[in-house]
C-alpha cells in the first residue's frame, strides 16, 4: 500500500543552523504537521561555492531526504 503524501514529514534542509530557524517558523505555522531536518554543516558554508556545487549539494540532500520517503523544501539552494 503506497503512503499518502500528506502522511509524511516535510523535510527541510540547509547548509547550517539557519535552516532550524526557518524549520521553527514553519512548525509554528504548520503545527499539525512533522518535521525532518538535515543540517549539511559538513560542507558548509554554502554560500562560498559556486552555483553549481551549491547544485549539486541540492540534489544530494533532496535525494537523501528522498530516499527517506520525505516530501522537501530547500531554502538555501533557491539563491542559485
Amino acid at each position: 500500500m503506497s503512503e499518502n503524501l500528506r502522511d509524511r514529514p516535510i523535510g527541510v534542509f540547509d547548509s547550517g543552523m539557519g535552516g532550524l530557524t526557518v524549520m521553527r517558523a514553519l512548525m509554528a505555522r504548520l503545527p499539525k504537521e512533522r518535521f525532518v531536518y538535515l543540517g549539511d554543516t559538513a560542507r558548509l558554508p554554502y554560500g562560498s561555492k559556486s552555483p553549481d556545487t551549491v547544485t549539486r549539494y541540492a540534489v544530494q540532500c533532496a535525494r537523501a531526504l528522498a530516499t527517506r520517503r520525505r516530501r522537501r523544501h530547500c531554502r538555501s539552494s533557491r539563491r542559485h
